[in-house]
This record gives structure tokens, sequence and C-alpha cells, in this order.
């Protein structure tokens, strides 16, 4: 009798992970990044932001992307190599250029021609890049970053975007990081898709009210990721991946 019951416990183990109808561990493969606060997140929070990651492409996939390129709304473009935290910025509405390295905060600067020296005003311009630099990849990226450092994510329950899709929608604030802790986002994720269509950005966490909704639309893959385009009546344009950083891009002279 003993081995007659081992026998139906090995077999249920058995048909329990060869069950191809049940849902991926898809947390296991999304690790957060340290100082993700877990304990103050939402357990469903999290794991929609699990769904969004494996629906992006993954987080390995993420991690091996190398160097991200886009037109912020006709205003700037971006080069980033994630490995290294190089970045250089175009103004396109201004002769400008800056090359940052986001991780210590020296680069280059060039003026209607001119390159910066005076270590005050130097500063003062690698200061705007990098905080530049921070709110146009957000634009781009923010379905990677669900579970970054200083975020907490909140599960808001079910609704519709403006256009209609049955989505669930997280709230995300922020402490003691980036340049603005003080904003708030809710973020719409489609049910059937997973990935975000909608965003809505709080200038204050203690807003009721938004001050914008904005959709997330015309996703393609872009090496082994998704990036979105679309954001209602604008478009982040010239949208690329590349596997190496193109040559001199990090440099003024």
């Amino acid at each position: 009798m003993k081995t007659y019951r081992n026998l139906i416990l090995i077999l249920l183990i058995l048909f329990i992970g060869c069950d191809s109808s049940r849902q991926p561990d898809t947390a296991g493969s999304n690790p957060p990044a340290p100082g993700f606060n877990e304990a103050g997140s939402d357990d469903q929070a999290i794991e929609i932001a699990d769904q969004v990651m494996a629906a992006m492409g993954g987080k390995k996939a993420w991690e091996n992307t190398r160097c991200i390129e886009w037109n912020y709304f006709g205003n700037r473009e971006h080069i980033w190599d994630k490995r290294s935290g190089m970045v250089r910025i175009n103004y396109l509405n201004e002769d400008q250029q800056a090359v940052i390295n986001t991780r210590n905060m020296e680069g280059e600067v060039r003026i209607n021609g001119e390159m910066i020296t005076q270590p005050d005003s130097l500063s003062k311009y690698l200061d705007r890049a990098y905080k530049t630099w921070i709110n146009d990849s957000y634009w781009l990226v923010m379905p990677y970053k669900l579970k970054d450092s200083g975020v907490t994510l909140k599960y808001m329950g079910e609704d519709t975007t403006q256009n209609g899709a049955p989505s669930h929608i997280l709230q995300l604030t922020f402490e003691e990081v980036g340049v603005t802790p003080e904003n708030k986002y809710h973020v719409w994720v489609d049910r059937d898709s997973h990935l975000v269509t909608q965003w809505a950005f709080f200038r204050e966490n203690s807003m009721e009210e938004p001050n914008f909704i904005t959709p997330w639309s015309a996703y393609n893959k872009y090496g082994d990721i998704l990036l979105s385009a679309g954001r209602g009546d604008r478009q982040l344009s010239d949208i690329a991946v590349h596997d190496k950083v193109p040559e001199g891009v990090f440099s003024l002279n």
C-alpha cells in the first residue's frame, strides 16, 4: 500500500510539472533591481509587472540590449550605451550637443560650435543633459523599469483605456530615486497582450487627477526587445537598437 501511495504521488508531481496550461513562472526570470520596494508593493502588481517584462522580450533580452537610439518628439536625438552608461544628446532646436557618463556625471558639452571648458558651466550643462536623458528615456523604456530601484507598485484594479481596451492599472510611486521622486504614474496593462497601452502622469503623488493621459501604441521589435513609438498625437521616431556602439559617437572633438 505504501508503494502504491508513493507511485500516485510521483505521478501527481509529474502531471503538475508537465501541465502546459499552467502560467509560466515569470517572477523567477524578472528579479527586481536592488532597492525596489517589494515589501511595500502589491503581489498582484508585481505579478503583472513580470508579465509585462515577459511580453516585452524578457529580462535577459533587456539586459543584453547594448545600444538604443531614438528621437524624442523632434526635439532631441539620443544614443545610449546601456553597458557603459554613456549617452550622447543632440539638441535639435538649438546648436548644442552633450556627451555624458550617466554613472559619474563626467562628459563634454559643445554649444554653437564651442566646447564648454569652464567647470561651473560644464557642470550646469551636464546636469541638464542628465535630467534630459532621465526624462526622455523614461518615455521610451518605462515598461522595463516597473521594478526599478525606489519604485513601489500598487494594483489599482481593472478599467478600460480611452480606446476601450480592458486593462489592469498599476500605480508607480518613487522614494529617493531619480530627479523627480514626487511624481506618480498610473499604467494601464492590457489584459490579453500584457503590454502597457496607456499611462497617466501626476506631478505630485498626492494628486487625485493626472496632469495628462497618453496612449502607448505602435509597438515594434528592435533587436530582441519591443519598444513603443506612439504617444497619441506625437511619435518617438528613428528608434534603433545596435549590437555595437557607433564609432566616435561619444566624442565631440
